[in-house]
C-alpha cells in the first residue's frame, strides 16, 4: 500500500522525522503545489498505525512491481562539472562521472540538496572530505572526481555504509566507510566536512564536528542553521530547498576571503 501524507513545506521537516521512525526504509518525497507530499511504502496490516500519526492520510494500493517502477524517474544530471546518473542510463564520454545505484540507501544525485552540496564541493578549497550521513556515497564519491581525498563517509545505517562501499566500488574510488552516530560517535579532523541531512542534526554536528570548511543541507530555502563557531561564507537555494557553505569562525577562506 502507498500511504500519501501531505504537508505545507514550513512543516515537512517534522513530519518527515516522524514517517522515518514509522518505516525507517525510507519513504518517497515530491511537491505537490503549495505542498510536500511523502508517500510512503508499507503492507496493507501497517497502514493503521500510520494514520493514527497522520489521520488525514491517502491509502492506495500498488500495482506489483512498484520497487522497482521509481528507476523510470532517475534521470541523470550535471553539476558542478560531473555527471551523475544511474547504471542502466548511458555514460558519457570524456566526461567525469559518478554512477550511483542507490539501492536501499538515499541518494541518487537528482536532489535537489545533493546538486546543492555538488555545486559547493566544486568551490571549496579541496582537502580531506568526510561525508555525514552518506546513503549512497553520491557526495564522497563526487568528491573524489573534485580531487578531494582522503574520503571518510558515515552513517548510522549500516545499509548505507553497505551501499556505499559498493558505489564507491564500482566508480573506482577509495572511501573509508564506518557506522557512525554523527551525533554522538567520533569524527574525525578533516578539512571539509559535508552533512545532508535534516536542520537539527545539521545544528547538532556543527557543534562538534572538526573541520576547516563544513557544507550544509537537507533543509528549506529561506533556512540558515545556528551555527555558533563558524562564519557563513555562501548560500545557494533551488526548488525550495536550501544549502550553505560555512567556514570556521577566525579561519581564512582560501578561495579568497576572509571568515
Amino acid at each position: 500500500m502507498r500511504v500519501a501524507v501531505r504537508v505545507a513545506a514550513a512543516d515537512v521537516e517534522c513530519a518527515r522525522a516522524l514517517a522515518l521512525e514509522l518505516v525507517p526504509g525510507g519513504l518517497e518525497e515530491r511537491a505537490a503545489g503549495g505542498e510536500i507530499e511523502l508517500g510512503l511504502y508499507v503492507d496493507e496490516g501497517d497502514v493503521g498505525r500510520i494514520r493514527e500519526s497522520f489521520p488525514a492520510a491517502r491509502v492506495e494500493r500498488v500495482e506489483p512491481g512498484w520497487e522497482d517502477a521509481w528507476r523510470a524517474f532517475h534521470r541523470p544530471v550535471r553539476v558542478g562539472g560531473i555527471w551523475i546518473g544511474p547504471p542502466w542510463d548511458h555514460l558519457p564520454d570524456g566526461e567525469p562521472a559518478v554512477v550511483i545505484d542507490p539501492g536501499r540507501a538515499f541518494g541518487t544525485g537528482a536532489h535537489a540538496t545533493t546538486r546543492l552540496c555538488v555545486e559547493l564541493l566544486a568551490i571549496a578549497p579541496r582537502g580531506s572530505l568526510l561525508d555525514v550521513g552518506c546513503g549512497s556515497g553520491v557526495l564522497a564519491i563526487a568528491g573524489a572526481r573534485l580531487g578531494y581525498g582522503p574520503l571518510l563517509a558515515v552513517d548510522d545505517d549500516p545499509v548505507a555504509v553497505e551501499v556505499t562501499r559498493a558505489n564507491a566500488e564500482s566508480n573506482g574510488v577509495v572511501v573509508e566507510t564506518r557506522v557512525i552516530d554523527a551525533l554522538s560517535g567520533p569524527l574525525p579532523r578533516v578539512d571539509v566536512a559535508v552533512a545532508n541531512i535534516l536542520l537539527g542534526p545539521v545544528e547538532h554536528v556543527l557543534s562538534r564536528v572538526d573541520a576547516g570548511y563544513v557544507i550544509t543541507s537537507g533543509y528549506l530555502a529561506g533556512e540558515r542553521p545556528a551555527a555558533p563557531g563558524w562564519t557563513w561564507v555562501e548560500g545557494r537555494e533551488v526548488d525550495g530547498w536550501a544549502a550553505d557553505l560555512l567556514v570556521r569562525a577566525g579561519g581564512r577562506d582560501a578561495r579568497g576571503g576572509c571568515g
